[in-house]
């Protein structure tokens, strides 16, 4: 491992990052729920996320029939942009402000591009949230966190590439689920599920069972929260085979969370690691195994060798 590739996953460490990273969930959220009242519906609620970009986080392209936008946070210079694939554009301050602030200007700035739609206001999965419009309290936004984040951002989307290829059967994108503002990519065994119990706060129960209604092994990075002070990896599988909490997993550093369900990692043992990417890739395929060699999926069906650039392997 080269001490540039080591260095290319930044040290979050010494960052304050929950005042910063709050205020962007929940304007993601705003964002994402333009997608949602505009884009059809697809399985697992693919077409609602988020995706990393050059830039920061976008939406994507979003169809109007004719035309099309795109909604993107532009992290390198702390503005929200909404283009419009017939050439024009309206930009949103990102700075410490309300989310009320940030909504009007967003609703405003759809309104004087000729975007109609329907938007529900209430944050999905957020602890004690009000709506966009009624939560009037300063925000912090500090644009050196954001972009740091952004940076393990990419180089956390890098490695579950690696880790996406390896794998043949119904797969994931990398995206950004704006709920728990997560950054996932799950694996499907082929087999149904048993109904999801539901219960995310403000997101239908409806929601949840289609997402789970298949046997899954999920994994992706996280800011954390509650019982998790910090950035994290986790991996959990839908429904979770007898044993799964106990099996043994690699890096040592990894532990399963009894209250999550989940296997996490902190972020910051990945980013000190001599190797990083070989850290986060043993945790991935590992906590992998622990759903797939306890409820005895096809792995020879469904896996392959990693993917090489440029040609089929």
């Amino acid at each position: 491992m080269s001490h540039s590739k080591r260095s290319a996953w930044p040290d979050l460490s010494p960052l304050d990052l929950a005042p910063t990273l709050g205020t962007l969930h929940l304007w993601s959220q705003v964002a994402g729920k333009v997608r949602l009242g505009l884009t059809p519906w697809t399985n697992q609620s693919w077409q609602v996320t988020l995706y990393v970009s050059a830039r920061g986080l976008t939406t994507g392209l979003i169809s109007l029939g004719d035309r099309a936008l795109e909604f993107e946070f532009d992290l390198l210079d702390d503005r929200a942009v909404i283009r419009t694939t017939d050439g024009n554009a309206e930009t949103i301050e990102l700075a410490p402000r309300s989310v009320a602030s940030f909504y009007k200007d967003a609703l405003a700035a759809l309104d004087r591009l000729g975007v109609d739609v329907h938007i529900d206001a209430m944050p999905c999965e957020i602890e004690g949230s009000v709506p966009f419009h009624k939560d009037t309290q300063e925000r912090t936004y500090d644009g050196d966190v954001a972009r740091a984040y952004w940076r393990a951002l990419l180089q956390a989307q890098r490695v579950m590439q690696v880790f996406r290829t390896r794998f043949r059967g119904k797969c994931s994108p990398i995206h950004l689920f704006w709920g728990a503002f997560d950054l996932a990519v799950t694996r499907f065994s082929g087999r149904s599920a048993p109904p999801h119990p539901g219960g995310a706060i403000n997101m239908p129960d409806e929601v949840a069972r289609e997402a789970y209604c298949e046997e899954v092994s999920s994994a992706g990075f996280w800011p954390g929260g509650g019982p998790v002070p910090g950035p994290a990896f986790y991996s959990y599988a839908y429904a979770a085979p007898e044993g799964f909490g106990q099996y043994k997993v690699s890096p040592g550093a990894a532990y399963f969370d009894a209250t999550l369900g989940e296997f996490l990692l902190p972020y910051n043992v990945v980013q000190a690691a001599d190797d990083p990417d070989e850290t986060l890739l043993s945790f991935l395929q590992t906590t992998y195994e622990a759903a797939a060699n306890l409820a005895k999926w096809d792995r020879e069906g469904l896996e392959g060798p990693t993917g090489p650039i440029g040609h089929p392997p």
